[in-house]
């Protein structure tokens, strides 16, 4: 469960895409089997430890030899740590899981009905040596060994580990074969009542494709047919907003080559005339700084135009959007303490979009400052708040919220979309993360990976409930059976043995007793 965890949420932190890496179909081969493979062993061992549990509550010892228990110990205290780990510092992390198991839990059912098949093989040939055991040690016992057996039955034992092993393992597959009772999977619905495909919002423009928060990114988004532009924005100290993400300009731009010395200071502290000379895109194209680890690699010409690029303005950015009739989005920064704009950087910035002429109904308003005045100078914008209660979203007239990707495991995501209020998430990339929005009828994403998504013609993992239901049945009726004749062949064939070994006894027993008469 850490793995595939760790995983499912690498790509967050590291820009890792394992779906490129690995190749889609071995990305859902390895995620599946790794889930599969931990809830079975999950279940088997906790079905293991009560069972020997009770058989040592009935004064039956299970005769471990010290390696296994000290194996034992060790695995349970990784075990604890992991999960520590996991609550401590991974506590979102659980929200990715969960949204994983909604789309992946069909396929992670099939996929464990297959390995308890393959495990029913050894299984089977244990439990038929355990009864084998059993038959001959009762055929070769002395009538001596038979009083003793009342103080110590050996035959309880071998009986008690076949239901140690077995019982957990039958357990465990009447749960998988109900399974289906229990899941819930948006991709598993008619065809008919699948939503329009989400529309894209860039996030810093097309980041895979141009340095982000650059003209050349927001202008390869819209060359990938993005639907809106999402972006940041702070305020230099001479009152001019510029796009830029981060609190200090390392990352981004050549700071450190100009001016080191000032490298950590907050960017609302320089003034426009120096920030307009700095370098913003030949950290893209280092292979030291690869911002995504599947990014595909660039001409030469857009290699050069990277080298290029500086940090803009908001009014350029106003200029493209409106140019090209593209919704906008973006975070608004507040300047720091002792900022000539500290206190009225929100009415700078509503001067500069309404200077820009773009159409107001184009501006989606996500800041929360001075939102009297935003509402006062420029009522056309589309207001956007994060997820609140329906009520004062239906009061305020907004109809629009944005919120993680994360909050997809909640129910009341579809409250919104029964009151008619649209959804945006953020920051979608993988394939089946959009594939699982696209099959909840969310209305857009923020992605950075807008050349990968926009080739999805239908969302990944979909099935019909009716595919689904004959799936189900067909794999527990054919597992059903084929797991029947593993255990009968092995049975039949141990049986066979224990027959064979007391023939060839008795024959050996009745051919000395006749050689002594002689």
């Amino acid at each position: 469960i850490f793995l595939y965890l760790w995983i499912e949420t690498s790509n967050e932190y590291f820009n890792f895409d394992w779906v490129v890496f690995l190749g889609t179909g071995h990305w859902i081969f390895c995620s599946i089997l790794l889930l599969s493979l931990a809830g079975i062993l999950t279940a088997y061992s906790s079905l293991l430890l009560l069972l020997g549990y009770l058989l040592l509550w009935e004064g039956i010892e299970l005769y471990l030899h010290w390696c296994h228990k000290i194996l034992v110990l060790v695995v349970i205290l990784l075990c604890v740590f992991f999960m520590f780990v996991i609550c401590k510092f991974w506590k979102e992390r659980w929200l990715v899981a969960g949204m994983s198991l909604q789309i992946f839990a069909p396929y992670v059912h099939l996929c464990s009905v297959t390995l308890m098949v393959v495990l029913s093989w050894p299984l089977a040939f244990y439990m038929a040596r355990l009864e084998r055991e059993v038959r001959i040690r009762r055929h070769m016992m002395t009538h001596s060994e038979k009083k003793r057996l009342k103080r110590c039955n050996i035959f309880t034992r071998l009986r008690g580990l076949q239901v140690a092993v077995g019982l957990p393992f039958f357990l465990i597959l009447l749960c998988l074969y109900l399974m289906p009772l229990g899941i819930y999977s948006p991709c598993i619905q008619k065809e008919e009542d699948l939503g329009p495909k989400p529309v894209f919002f860039g996030h810093r423009g097309a980041p895979m494709l141009g340095p982000e928060n650059t003209m050349m990114s927001f202008e390869k988004a819209v060359e990938q047919g993005a639907y809106g532009l999402e972006t940041d924005i702070h305020l230099s100290v001479d009152h001019v907003p510029f796009l830029l993400h981060d609190h200090d300009l390392r990352r981004t731009t050549n700071i450190m080559e100009v001016l080191p010395d000032a490298a950590f200071k907050h960017p609302a502290f320089f003034d426009w005339t120096f920030l307009s000379t700095l370098n913003a895109g030949r950290w893209f194209v280092d292979p030291q700084t690869k911002p995504f680890f599947n990014m595909k690699p660039l001409s030469e010409e857009d290699k050069k135009r990277a080298r290029n690029q500086s940090i803009p303005k908001l009014a350029d950015f106003l200029r493209l959007a409106k140019k090209e009739n593209k919704f906008v989005i973006f975070d608004l920064y507040g300047p720091p303490p002792k900022h000539p704009l500290r206190h009225t950087f929100v009415r700078r910035v509503i001067d500069v979009i309404l200077d820009s002429k773009i159409e107001q109904r184009r501006v989606f308003w996500l800041p929360s400052h001075d939102k009297a005045y935003v509402k006062y100078m420029a009522p056309g914008f589309q207001r956007i708040e994060t997820s609140l209660s329906i009520e004062y979203l239906t009061k305020e007239n907004i109809s629009r919220i944005n919120v993680d990707y994360k909050n997809l495991v909640y129910s009341k995501l579809g409250d919104y979309k029964a009151a008619n209020i649209k959804i945006n998430l953020y920051i979608v990339n993988e394939p089946w993360l959009f594939s699982l929005a696209w099959c909840s009828n969310i209305s857009s994403v923020t992605t950075d990976n807008i050349p990968l998504l926009s080739q999805i013609n239908h969302p990944y993992y979909f099935m019909t409930p009716r595919f689904y239901m004959f799936m189900w049945i067909f794999m527990d009726i054919v597992s059903a059976v084929v797991i029947f004749a593993i255990f009968y062949i092995h049975w039949r064939r141990e049986i066979t043995k224990a027959k064979l070994f007391r023939s060839a006894t008795i024959l050996s027993a009745s051919n000395s007793t006749s050689q002594s008469e002689h």
